[in-house]
């Protein structure tokens, strides 16, 4: 069976443009929908894939933070280059983790963080999200359980030495949200079960930004852009993003 891969991409509307960044194991697709809501709101919006997300699990375990941050850079020098001179960020997970470290880097308008985490797991812990994530590729392009059996034993043999940059990057992101000087809206799910959820009141409090604002969803998880309160989410980003000081 020949899966049809998500594909980044880039819907070209008004002059204000909004970086979208995915999670962790995630792929354009978690913010696909936020997209195409920006677009009917007259907004532009680009969302990137990192290096080995959006293809086979096997394409993952050799990539690491320094090659997904280059991705984000690169997303964003390509809004420059299109003539975007104004650029608001929001990120879901790992993606809210590169939206604030973009905030003390680069020129940014606004950071929205979505179910972004400050604590780190184990990279046990994360390396079996690593190995559910490779399943349920394995399972969504049709292949038997025993053609799966075969390539999980064999995946398993190639650990994912780049986790360990994972926490280091969180853990340094974390030490600089006090960087933070943009308007900041910080959005977390109430029933995340993935990360600890108090991440989102260290965002919140160590932010030095003057205009923040934190919104919990009570029905939501960790994947908030595409659960039960996407709808409201929507509205809510936009309403935050109009809320800035476009000189556009």
């Amino acid at each position: 069976m020949r899966v049809s891969q998500p594909k980044p991409f880039f819907f070209k509307a008004g002059k204000r443009a909004v970086l979208l960044l995915h999670g962790f194991t995630g792929n354009s697709a978690d913010v696909r929908m936020l997209g195409r809501f920006l677009e009917t709101k007259g907004y532009t919006s680009i969302a990137p894939h990192y290096a080995g997300h959006g293809v086979a699990p096997e394409e993952l375990v050799g990539t690491g933070p320094v090659d997904w941050w280059k991705d984000v850079e690169q997303a964003y020098e390509t809004l420059l280059e299109e003539g975007y001179t104004e650029i608001a960020v929001a990120g879901l997970s790992l993606g809210g983790v590169f939206s604030l470290k973009l905030g003390y880097t680069k020129p940014i308008k606004g950071i929205v963080t979505m179910c972004a985490p400050m604590y780190m797991k184990t990279t046990d812990l994360m390396y079996e999200g690593v190995l559910k994530y490779a399943r349920e590729y394995k399972n969504y392009e049709g292949k038997n359980d025993e053609l799966i059996e075969k390539e999980m034993k064999a995946f398993q043999e190639r650990p994912m030495e780049s986790l360990a940059d994972l926490r280091a990057l969180i853990a340094d992101v974390k030490k600089h949200v006090d960087h933070v000087y943009a308007p900041l809206f910080v959005v977390q799910g109430r029933l995340d079960n993935v990360i600890n959820t108090d991440s989102a009141n260290v965002i919140y409090e160590n932010a030095e930004s003057t205009d923040k604002h934190i919104k919990w969803y009570e029905n939501s998880g960790h994947v908030i852009t595409l659960d039960k309160e996407k709808k409201q989410l929507h509205e809510d980003i936009f309403a935050f993003l109009e809320s800035l000081d476009w000189s556009v």
